[in-house]
């Protein structure tokens, strides 16, 4: 499946946009500056202006014609739209820039030339797959709650998990006040010092396995995603990335109900 007949060219869309207004948050994340989100909040910080006046929520501009900006720095269109999946390798942080100087995912894609945004996020100590886009749209549906992805992770514990810590891995769990979606668990192997695991994740609650493994009296010592739906981080390097293919790309907008109009 050619993936221009879901989504379109940025030529064709550009064209197509001039003819009509948007909402201003849709046009900051086709650009792919930022989620659709983040663009709603710098706007109602009024760090956003159009044609030179501080703009407000639903605000519709004409793409092509008016001059939108953040933070006094002019946005345009992207010319070509690019997803990627990385095997984000442990040690970095997912942020395109860090205060603290730590490494950060961005590093391991600048030769594709382009901003690529992280589609969610891992640790700093985890690893394993991540997608990375300057599709701004297909963040935004990647990212929201409806259309979540299951993501399947491989957890090696520094012991041996008895029988009772894995029941209550796989039961319901409230962490904090907030009860957890239940977890698909399944044992890889099992060792006197340590056991692997992989879990399935329908949900992302910040450091969730870490946490549910401590919960039960459980220390993680390797924690690495391995999958995002149907897509695999098969035999990618730490460190190492690759466009999605035409099929995989289709795959994610069938998944978040996508069309060529985004």
């Amino acid at each position: 499946m050619d993936i221009k007949n879901l989504r379109g060219s940025i030529l064709e869309e550009k064209n197509e946009a001039q003819c009509e207004r948007v909402r201003l948050q849709k046009y900051i994340s086709a650009c792919g500056v930022m989620s659709r989100r983040a663009a709603e909040q710098r706007i109602t910080e009024g760090r956003v202006s159009v044609n030179g006046e501080t703009a407000s929520l639903g605000c519709n501009i004409m793409p092509g014609r008016d001059v939108v900006e953040i933070d006094g720095v002019r946005i345009k269109p992207i010319e070509k739209y690019l997803t990627v999946m990385l095997n984000k390798p442990r040690g970095y942080v997912t942020t395109l820039s860090d205060e603290l100087g730590r490494k950060t995912v961005a590093e391991l894609v600048e030769s594709y030339g382009v901003r690529l945004n992280p589609v969610g996020r891992l640790d700093r100590d985890s690893e394993g797959l991540l997608l990375m886009t300057n599709d701004g749209e297909l963040l935004n549906h990647l990212t929201h709650p409806r259309y979540s992805l299951p993501k399947l992770y491989r957890v090696t514990v520094g012991s041996a998990a008895t029988p009772e810590q894995i029941a209550r891995l796989r039961a319901p769990m409230t962490i904090d006040g907030y009860r957890l979606q239940r977890v698909g668990l399944k044992i890889v192997r099992a060792e006197e010092s340590r056991t692997v695991f992989e879990m399935t994740l329908h949900e992302g609650r910040n450091r969730q396995i870490r946490r549910m493994c401590e919960t039960v009296g459980l220390e993680v010592v390797r924690l690495r995603r391995v999958a995002i739906g149907k897509l695999r981080i098969g035999s990618l390097r730490p460190g190492e990335s690759k466009p999605l293919t035409d099929e995989q790309l289709a795959y994610l907008c069938e998944h978040t109900g996508m069309t060529a109009e985004g």
